[in-house]
């Protein structure tokens, strides 16, 4: 695996994706604590908002009126052709769930998505929320993969590999008898939206590329109550779960130090795990 140092954030090259592994100084973690703060206050904000009877349109309609709010920009507009502030991605639906006019009903589970760019760098991150009264079996779901992504983290530290993220994710969910999908994956993030590497969420300990201090990344493990397949809608973007199984998912952007791993896109509120408290 190729590594490519940044030596500062105006390098042309650190602008474009490509196949090498991209490792960051200061100046870099600044930007990235910059955005990924940024994009967690947006999933703060909205916590008062995701209730029952809400209209996901209008959830967006938040997102893009904070993040403008703040003299930043979602990433997603015009991404690929993509319309919109966030994903929100109900039950059933993976990921790339597309704001329109559904309500949210008591029960659901929901998955917000968002993505600012402050000064050109990228803060990505997901977080689940519960709708109302919310049956057992969504809520151990939606547990199961929050304590995925804290395992997942946990285990990206210097010297350790991307096979050691995956297995501490996929040893953990299946041993809860739920599935990863394989479909979807973590990237690498920073100055570029999706860049090198694919971050896995299924692995064998010691496999992969090596974690370096300056590597910036997600880890975002979708997690499935049945099979881990899913099928891509006629809209190009929705991926739900073949078999209409419950899917969950959290995400932090992260950055490995040189002695762990900081999270960037960690709430400061504090709501990290639902039920949050408005």
């Amino acid at each position: 695996m190729n590594y490519a140092a940044t030596a500062t954030a105006t390098l042309d090259p650190a602008d474009e994706p490509s196949t090498a592994i991209k490792l960051h100084g200061a100046d870099g973690f600044a930007g990235m604590r910059a955005a990924g703060q940024l994009a967690a206050r947006v999933l703060d904000m909205l916590v008062a908002h995701v209730v029952p009877e809400a209209v996901t349109a209008d959830l967006d309609r938040l997102v893009h009126e904070f993040v403008m709010g703040a003299g930043h920009v979602p990433a997603t507009i015009f991404y690929r052709g993509y319309a919109h502030a966030s994903c929100i991605s109900v039950n059933h639906v993976v990921c790339h769930g597309i704001p329109g006019a559904k309500r949210l009903k008591d029960g659901d589970i929901v998955n917000i998505d968002v993505t600012v760019v402050v000064d050109g760098w990228h803060g990505d991150t997901s977080r689940m929320y519960l709708v109302g009264d919310v049956p057992i079996k969504a809520r151990r779901l939606v547990d199961i993969t929050w304590e995925c992504l804290e395992r997942g983290i946990a285990a990206a530290r210097p010297g350790a590999t991307f096979g050691d993220i995956g297995f501490a994710i996929q040893s953990f969910a299946e041993a809860q008898r739920c599935s990863v999908v394989r479909d979807f994956c973590g990237h690498g993030v920073g100055r570029v939206f999706h860049d090198a590497p694919n971050v896995v969420h299924v692995g064998r300990p010691g496999k992969g590329p090596v974690l370096r201090p300056g590597m910036f990344f997600t880890i975002e493990p979708m997690i499935n109550l049945g099979r881990p397949e899913v099928k891509l809608l006629d809209d190009g973007w929705t991926a739900v779960t073949r078999d209409r199984s419950l899917s969950a998912q959290f995400e932090h952007s992260v950055g490995i130090t040189e002695t762990g791993c900081e999270i960037f896109t960690s709430s400061p509120a504090g709501l990290s795990h639902p039920p949050y408290a408005a």
